[in-house]
């Protein structure tokens, strides 16, 4: 009989404490840390006066009223490939970057990133670096490590809360929306998603972290297909670094084997391994070797970002490509290419698109009504649009080569006002009388007009009018 356990299909995760490390990178991300987090935070309270009928946020994605406001741009519903154009050209800027750099938005700028190098500042300063931190794990749970963890945890929650609370300020007015919050009187919909946001940044920032990037994210298994051996990624130059040891003894290589690159890294890996598919190149790991090599008289470099085809040549002797050289090759100038083509078209569609706009909706039940007197009378609902921050007056009329007369539904004269910024449905009447020959024929070419009384500007659509011989 068998008694041999099963193997274990599923391994606990190891607790990372990356150490405190400075240097060239590691100031780099925390500028990078303080921009970020500034911009997300900020960005609902910046002001922006677009008129006494307009929302005065300079970035608010309003659902209420279907509109997407960024500074002086309004998308509207129907100008929804703006944002599509803008998802394309993030998504381009992503392959373009990790062609040129690797995994540069994931060590610098994911939000993932950002609020977990967050997070462990805040423990770092409450439990101390990295060994104080290990010692205080492995301890009992007595009253010190109580108070340490809770103060901690205590941090993490106003972040996280601060995290949830900033999203929702993007999607109404953020200062009314903050007094609703402290009176209780907001909509429950905001304090559900404050809640489901404070609990994600909460246990991704303070407890998952690198398992979010591991397992939870699809890029680091896709980055494969956009690097290649022109790639600049952090490397480690095995050539130089091996044999390691920490004795110093003749044919050593420059690699000590001190442990300080995989005790700065927030993905506990070893980039002495080789690529990993958990490096998000964040380059902690070469502050932390250069900084060793600093002190024993060494040439950094030994952990630094390196091509693939550089590491070779340099093992045969011979000098690397300048940086230039791997940056500019066919692949980074296609996807350079590309996004700037959707760039530039997406500005020139900005700044031609007009400020009023229609569209004709011809109601075909029935098709046609034919009056008392013989007439044929077509019906047709205009969705009049008025991008102004004030009231327009708007003349609608028709053209046509066979004669037709337009009638609005409670409107004299032809003219509607169109309230600032919205639009507005119009049910529009044209009639053929019995001798014109578009009240016998099949379909007769119509263009609807309209035009802003104020400033002259016109917009038109095509549609047709159907008459009795259909």
């Amino acid at each position: 009989m068998n008694t041999a356990k099963p193997p274990k299909l599923f391994a606990a995760q190891e607790p990372i404490f990356p150490r405190r490390v400075t240097g060239f990178y590691r100031t780099f991300k925390w500028w990078i840390m303080a921009f970020t987090l500034g911009i997300y935070y900020l960005t609902p309270w910046i002001r922006w006066d677009r008129g006494p009928a307009l929302p005065d946020q300079a970035v608010l994605i309003d659902l209420a009223n279907r509109r997407f406001y960024f500074f002086w741009i309004e998308i509207w519903p129907h100008e929804f490939y703006f944002v599509a154009g803008l998802l394309i050209m993030a998504g381009l800027g992503l392959f373009l970057f990790t062609s040129a750099l690797g995994r540069v938005w994931c060590g610098y700028a994911c939000p993932q990133t950002v609020w977990t190098d967050l997070f462990i500042l805040v423990e770092r300063w409450i439990e101390g670096d990295r060994n104080a931190r290990v010692r205080l794990w492995k301890s009992k749970w007595d009253l010190k490590k109580w108070r340490l963890r809770l103060t901690k945890w205590a941090v993490w929650l106003l972040i996280a809360v601060a995290t949830g609370g900033a999203w929702v300020f993007y999607f109404t007015d953020a200062p009314t929306l903050a007094l609703d919050l402290i009176a209780g009187t907001a909509h429950p919909i905001a304090y559900s998603t404050i809640a489901v946001l404070t609990a994600t940044t909460f246990l991704f920032g303070g407890f998952m972290r690198e398992q979010v990037c591991i397992y939870m994210c699809p890029w680091p298994r896709i980055q494969g297909a956009m690097m290649d051996n022109e790639t600049l990624t952090v490397g480690y130059r095995e050539w130089r670094g091996e044999p390691r040891g920490k004795k110093r003894v003749e044919g050593a290589g420059d690699c000590i084997d001190c442990m300080a690159c995989v005790n700065v890294c927030p993905m506990g890996i070893d980039i002495r391994e080789g690529q990993q598919m958990e490096c998000i190149t964040c380059a902690l790991c070469i502050d932390a070797c250069d900084d060793v090599m600093d002190k024993i008289g060494k040439p950094r470099g030994l952990i630094d970002y390196l091509a693939l085809s550089d590491e070779a040549a340099e093992k045969s002797g011979v000098p690397p490509k300048p940086v230039w050289k791997h940056i500019l090759r066919p692949r980074t100038i296609l996807y350079t290419s590309l996004w700037s083509l959707i760039g530039f078209a997406l500005v020139f569609a900005l700044f031609i698109r007009a400020d009023i706009d229609l569209t004709v909706e011809a109601v075909r039940n029935p098709t046609y009504i034919t009056m008392s007197d013989g007439s044929v009378r077509n019906t047709y609902n205009l969705r009049l649009r008025n991008k102004h921050g004030e009231p327009r007056d708007f003349l609608v009329s028709i053209s046509s080569g066979e004669v037709l007369r337009i009638e609005l539904e409670g409107q004299p004269n032809n003219h509607v006002i169109v309230p600032a910024d919205s639009s507005f449905i119009q049910r529009v009447y044209v009639t053929a009388r019995p001798q014109d020959p578009a009240a016998n024929a099949d379909t007769t070419a119509l263009r609807f007009w309209v035009e802003d009384v104020l400033n002259g500007e016109r917009a038109h659509r095509d549609n047709t009018f159907n008459g009795k011989g259909q």
